[in-house]
């Protein structure tokens, strides 16, 4: 077999093991994922950058430019725009994963070293991400390709989109810079001879600490300029949801550790022969090691999956490979095991569930459109879905997308909203999510809701009478109520 044939063979098996995954659960969304939609519907309307048709630009979407992506393919609307970011995202980490299995080839002549490969379809935050419809699925494509393209050769072009990566997602520059110096160890293209045989004239070689910097400003330019266009836009560098939802310490660490626990690092550290690794490899685990570390001071996330540290998977993918170039044939096969337990623990617990998400958030939409018909201002706490169901103004009582909430005390989930705020806003319509295995009660303040937001107005004196369900949604787990109000608006009817 040709080298190029093999390669394409290679690249193949590769990308296959990304695709199967995604297409397996391409269910899978966020409600995250539909307040990017709607962004994207209004710049497709040509009403500018805005959540609200009638309401102000604000920055509600943590990688700033994603929406401007979606853009072109959401005239249809937010749904619209939802499909595209769903094919966008496995499109590309299927390609990346591609290239992600030849940097895996090169690691060595050992044929343990493909071992690695099996983590990518054992990975249901890889697969689920990738096709959740936000940012994530092409984020790691760019992880995927930051630590490939060094191992192929081209160690700025994995720096540049290591930077990128970092510019989409925050929390990402600790571990671009890391992997931008480690690139500085990565195998170096052999220069190709001129046809007709003789050598190619030797360029002057850079010096090392100029190539360093060439690929810190890569990996970490990318983020000083969106910082700076928020700045800009804003009036902040960093995104709204950074002051929407405040770190929290206790619950960053334990995140952090429970997705290293799960995702397949931890069966790298045990016991690792350190010191038979090239400089590379052991860039790369200090890199995945950098990120979780940025990880858990961010505060974790609530989503599922371990949406945060996706992006990093890929580079513990190569460095097995590496682990595995030189460790012996049993340790190997013990580290793949357990890495692998973890993984298919989660695919098979959360994974099926997770494939059913999209198709029950869809499923709410219709059921609450005819409820939430005629009204003019909608406040709820998940937005997203209640973007795809009316053109209503929709108050974010999470403050993603609303400055002036998002500076309220609390965490996007237990913010304390006054009760005066309805009525400035002139809200004529609630939304709230009851908890899980609970009923509507009589009457409805009586209810235990999901979230401290929701069970924080619900109490508020005068709730009873100012808001009436109309609707229940039937979706086990997303049981929303629609509370419609009983008097005008502007009339001082709100409870205080």
């Amino acid at each position: 077999m040709t080298g190029r044939k093999r390669a394409l063979l290679v690249a193949l098996v590769g990308a296959l093991s990304a695709l199967l995954p995604a297409l397996a659960l391409s269910g899978f969304t966020v409600d995250d994922a539909l307040i990017t939609a709607r962004y994207a519907h209004h710049l497709a309307r040509g009403l500018g950058y805005r959540f609200n048709a009638a309401g102000p630009v604000t920055d509600g979407v943590t990688p700033l430019g994603w929406a401007f992506v979606l853009a072109p393919f959401a005239s249809g609307g937010p749904l619209a725009a939802l499909a595209a970011a769903k094919a966008i995202g496995v499109l590309a980490w299927t390609l990346a994963a591609g290239a992600l299995a030849l940097a895996v080839d090169r690691t060595s002549a050992r044929r343990a070293r493909f071992a690695a490969l099996l983590l990518l379809p054992a990975s249901a935050p890889l697969g689920a991400w990738s096709a959740a419809g936000m940012e994530t699925g092409v984020v790691a494509a760019l992880g995927a390709l930051a630590v490939a393209l060094p191992a192929l050769g081209r160690a700025l072009a994995g720096a540049a989109c290591a930077g990128v990566a970092a510019a989409l997602r925050p929390e990402l520059l600790p571990f671009a810079l890391v992997v931008a110096l480690s690139t500085q160890a990565a195998p170096r293209r052999e220069r190709e001879r001129e046809e007709g045989g003789g050598e190619a004239p030797p360029r002057p070689a850079r010096p090392a600490w100029g190539r360093a910097l060439a690929a810190l400003a890569l990996a970490g330019s990318p983020f000083v300029a969106v910082a700076a266009a928020r700045l800009a836009f804003f009036g902040r560098a960093a995104p709204l949801s950074a002051l929407a939802k405040a770190p929290d310490a206790a619950l960053g660490a334990r995140y952090a550790l429970a997705c290293f626990l799960l995702t397949g690092p931890a069966a790298l550290v045990a016991p690792l022969a350190w010191r038979s690794l090239p400089a590379w490899p052991r860039g790369l685990l200090a890199a995945v090691a950098v990120h979780f570390l940025a990880v858990a001071a961010a505060g974790g996330d609530w989503m599922p999956l371990s949406r945060l540290v996706v992006p990093a998977l890929p580079a513990v993918v190569l460095a097995a490979a590496h682990v595995a170039s030189v460790a012996d044939a049993r340790a190997t096969a013990l580290r793949i095991a357990l890495a692998l337990a973890g993984q298919l623990f989660v695919m098979v617990r959360v994974g099926p569930t997770a494939a059913r998400v999209g198709g029950e958030r869809l499923r709410v939409v219709e059921e609450l459109r005819g409820a939430l018909a005629g009204a003019e201002v909608v406040a709820a706490l998940d937005i997203g879905w209640l973007g795809a169901a009316t053109g209503a103004t929709l108050v974010d009582l999470a403050g993603v997308t609303d400055p002036a909430i998002a500076a309220l005390p609390g965490g996007h989930t237990t913010k304390r909203i006054p009760g005066a705020l309805l009525d400035a806003r002139k809200v004529d319509a609630l939304v709230l999510l009851l908890a899980e295995g609970q009923a509507l009660a009589s009457p409805w303040p009586a209810s235990r809701f999901a979230r401290g937001v929701e069970q924080h107005l619900a109490r508020l004196p005068g709730a009873g009478e100012a808001f009436a369900p109309v609707a229940v949604s039937g979706v086990p787990h997303l049981r929303y109520v629609v509370l419609r109000r009983t008097g005008d608006p502007g009339a001082g009817a709100a409870p205080r």
